[in-house]
C-alpha cells in the first residue's frame, strides 16, 4: 500500500488521514507544525463593515467574545473549509471565496474601497492579502489569533514515526512545513527515507524551495484546496 506522509498540524492531520484511508492509501502522520492560540486584546474599530478570514485556524483559535462581537458582520472566507469553520464559530453571514487569499482580495477589494474590515489571521502569514486590499483602498485591521510553531523532532523520532521505511508521497500544506521537511531531509540519518518521495504541495509558493532539492518529484495542486491536493495522489507519475 502506498504510504503518504501527512505533515499538517492537528486537528487537520487526523481528518486528512481519514480521507487518505478512504482513497486506499496508508497515512503516516508526522505534523511538522502546531498552532497555538494567542492572547487577543484588540479593540474593534467601530467603522468595520466586514470580516475576512483566510485560515480556518484563525476562527478556531479566536476568543468566543471576539467572534460574538463580529458575528453580525458579513464574513468573507477564503474557501469552503474556512467558510465551514466560520459558520461553526457563529458567524451569521459567510461567503465562500475562490480558495486563494490573493484571489479573495481581488474579489472583495472593489466593493470595500474606502471602508474598513477586520482580518482574523495568524502571526505567520504571507502579506499579499493585506497588500492587495490596501492597494484597493481598503483599511485592514489584522487581529492575530494564533501562531504557527515548528515541531522539533530528533532523528530517532522521525525514523520511528515512519517505521523506518520511506514514504512514497508527502503532503505539504504550508511554506513553514516545507521548510521544516527540507531541514529533516538534509540530516544524514534521514535522507534515505525521502530519496524517492513525491512531494505534493498546495501551491507554487510552497513547492518552490522543495523543487531545489527534489526537482521533478515536486507537484503542485491545480487549486489551493485539499481536494485538488489529494487528487494528485491518483495521478500517474
Amino acid at each position: 500500500m502506498v504510504r503518504v506522509l501527512v505533515t499538517r498540524p492537528e486537528p487537520g492531520a487526523s481528518r486528512t488521514a481519514r480521507r487518505i484511508e478512504a482513497l486506499g492509501f496508508q497515512p503516516v502522520l508526522l505534523p511538522l507544525t502546531e498552532t497555538r492560540a494567542l492572547p487577543v486584546e484588540a479593540s474593534i474599530g467601530a467603522d468595520a463593515v466586514a470580516v475576512a478570514v483566510t485560515s480556518a485556524n484563525a476562527v478556531r483559535h479566536a476568543p468566543r467574545a471576539l467572534v460574538a462581537s463580529l458575528a453580525g458582520l458579513p464574513c468573507h472566507a477564503v474557501g469552503k473549509r474556512t467558510a465551514e469553520a466560520c459558520r461553526a464559530a457563529g458567524f451569521l453571514s459567510v461567503s465562500e471565496g475562490p480558495g486563494d487569499a490573493e484571489a479573495l482580495a481581488d474579489a472583495i477589494g472593489g466593493g470595500l474601497a474606502g471602508k474598513a474590515i477586520v482580518y482574523l489571521c495568524g502571526r505567520v502569514r504571507f502579506p499579499v492579502f493585506e497588500q492587495r486590499l490596501t492597494a484597493a483602498g481598503v483599511h485592514v485591521q489584522p487581529i492575530e489569533t494564533y501562531d504557527t510553531i515548528s515541531v522539533d523532532y530528533g532523528d530517532a523520532e522521525v525514523v520511528a514515526g515512519l517505521s523506518g521505511q520511506s514514504v512514497e508521497a508527502a503532503l505539504l500544506y504550508s511554506a513553514k512545513a516545507s521548510a521544516a521537511l527540507i531541514k529533516l531531509i538534509a540530516r544524514p540519518a534521514l535522507r534515505q527515507l525521502f530519496e524517492t518521495t513525491e512531494f505534493l504541495t498546495l501551491s507554487a509558493r510552497i513547492a518552490e524551495p522543495m523543487e531545489e532539492i527534489a526537482g521533478s518529484r515536486v507537484h503542485v495542486a491545480s487549486q489551493p484546496e485539499e481536494e485538488a491536493l489529494l487528487a494528485l495522489l491518483s495521478q500517474p507519475r
